[in-house]
């Protein structure tokens, strides 16, 4: 480290390391770069908007965020190094470096902006006076930094274990806090998928906005202890009930500012328990079912048979395709005119997405069947017998060793439960504010046909919100198209920021009444 680089608050393993906290240089009370920066970035063929925002959490303490509106890309965790003079933004998501000066006047930053395949001079000028930074209409959103505590608790009955992390912001508190309940599945605390951690990401990002996150190792999963396939929904909820306990308990935590965030299936749960004594203060719900679990489950895409099967299908779709192209070319040769083509060309386009409803349609009314039939046959063995020649049949090449594993899934106590599961009874019971939130290209969980059951299920709840994000699928994840691709032109998946600012400010809004 160069002597005059000054680096705040050396990180420990219970810190925020996603956005990094430096010393100023200089001892006053506010930094002359905290504020709200702004300004164009020059790109071949044009601009992007970006936007800095640099917030001091404590005696020379800053926090500072990147924001790339234009990418709907929104406060991106960043560092702040001074060297001397000199202060270095460093985006690491982005593999962005801006390298710049504050003017004189102590209104402009001025540098140069690196990143991949980029390399120009950029001005920003202060846009929010230091001090005044005000984020949403009604809600101030003040940095912070947090630290991290293990969590065991018991769950009951049968006292099962469960472990997890508890992120609080730091200071005296009493904080608003939130348990994120998960989705279907076997799930970590962290709802690892791949390298897209969707629950570690909200956890650090709302600590740092001062509500406390508890996130938990589903039961058989990490170190809670419990089976996945035992686990029903109604063990879910006492769960969730156990984990909001637990909450109200903790001293620097409000008991009347406590509530939960639940993504799919945990978003049910967390309706289901509000709708019981001692509820929550409010419930968030991401892509939360409104059918019946059989119904939710058919229209879902049957798990994959093999890599196989799935070659097959996308070398058949190919082909048609390649077939109709060659035929337009004869058209073509044989003296065709461009109207003609284009006509058999959208004829045929048609014939292909008619093919491939009727094989969706298919497929709804095999898994209608499948499910129907485990519903309606309580006997294991018969069940798993019936459902592994309905799997031979409709998948001539699958497994039977596959099969066979698939039939004791589909009729374990959690899939027996969830298919008779009906969302619907409870939701008139629910009278805490509640938040609704999914996105239009959510491929598990229809956002049209499950919001619309939810909103009427809860019409007689005045405090409910419904927001659509266009374009989102069921993990709420950043669009790739809206990303800034690595060096070797792969990009990452990362949590649609709208979506965090959008559940920070509601529960803020919640927690203030």
């Amino acid at each position: 480290m160069l002597p005059n680089q000054v680096h705040a608050q050396t990180p420990t393993p219970a810190r925020d390391s996603s956005a990094v906290a430096v010393k100023a240089a200089s001892a006053a009370a506010v930094s002359p770069v905290v504020g709200v920066w702004k300004g164009p970035l020059p790109i071949p063929g044009g601009s992007l908007p970006i936007q800095l925002e640099v917030g001091q959490v404590g005696p020379n303490k800053l926090v500072s965020t990147l924001d790339l509106p234009a990418k709907r890309l929104n406060r991106i965790p960043i560092s702040l190094t001074f060297r001397g003079d000199t202060l270095v933004f460093y985006a690491p998501k982005a593999d962005s470096r801006f390298v710049c000066l504050l003017s004189a006047d102590g209104q402009e930053l001025v540098g140069q902006w690196t990143q991949p395949g980029l390399r120009v001079p950029v001005t920003l000028r202060r846009n929010v006076p230091a001090g005044a930074v005000v984020s949403g209409p009604t809600v101030v959103v003040k940095a912070t930094t947090y630290h991290t505590e293990p969590v065991t608790l018991a769950s009951q009955p049968g006292s099962v274990k469960l472990a997890g992390t508890l992120s609080i912001p730091d200071g005296a508190g009493p904080f608003p806090a939130v348990v994120l309940l998960s989705d279907m599945g076997a799930q970590d605390r962290d709802t690892r998928q791949g390298s897209y951690h969707l629950f570690a990401d909200m956890a650090s990002f709302l600590a740092r906005q001062g509500i406390a996150v508890l996130r938990l190792d589903d039961r058989g999963v990490g170190e809670s202890t419990g089976s996945v396939p035992l686990t029903t929904t109604a063990d879910l909820v006492r769960d969730a009930q156990a984990a909001l306990t637990y909450l109200r308990l903790r001293p620097s935590l409000d008991p009347a500012r406590t509530g939960f965030i639940g993504h799919g299936e945990g978003g049910n749960v967390a309706l289901l328990a509000a709708a019981q004594p001692l509820p929550p203060a409010f419930v968030a719900t991401l892509a939360a079912s409104g059918l019946v679990g059989l119904e939710l489950l058919a229209n879902q895409a049957e798990p994959i048979t093999s890599p196989a099967d799935t070659a097959r299908v996308g070398t058949a779709r190919r082909a048609a395709w390649a077939e109709v192209l060659r035929k337009a070319e004869q058209l073509r040769n044989s003296g065709s005119n461009a109207a003609q083509v284009e006509t058999y060309v959208a004829q045929q386009r048609l014939k292909i997405k008619s093919a491939e409803r009727k094989e969706l349609e298919a497929m709804l009314k095999f898994r209608r069947s499948m499910f129907e039939i485990i519903r309606q046959t309580p006997n294991d063995d018969q069940a798993q017998a019936i459902v592994v020649n309905m799997l031979h049949q409709r998948y001539p090449s699958m497994d039977p060793g596959a099969a066979r594993a698939r039939a004791v899934q589909l009729t374990t106590p959690w899939y027996r439960y969830y298919l008779k599961f009906d969302p619907q009874p409870g939701l008139a019971d629910v009278q805490c504010p509640v938040l609704l939130l999914n996105g239009t290209s959510d491929a598990e969980v229809n956002a049209a046909a499950n919001l619309a059951a939810l909103e009427k299920g809860l019409r007689a709840n005045k405090r409910v919100t419904v927001r659509r994000l266009p374009a989102i699928n069921h993990w709420f994840q950043t669009p790739a198209s809206e990303q800034i691709a690595a060096t070797d032109g792969t990009v990452d998946p990362v949590v649609y920021p709208v979506m965090l600012d959008v559940v920070r400010d509601w529960v803020l809004q919640q927690a203030g009444k």
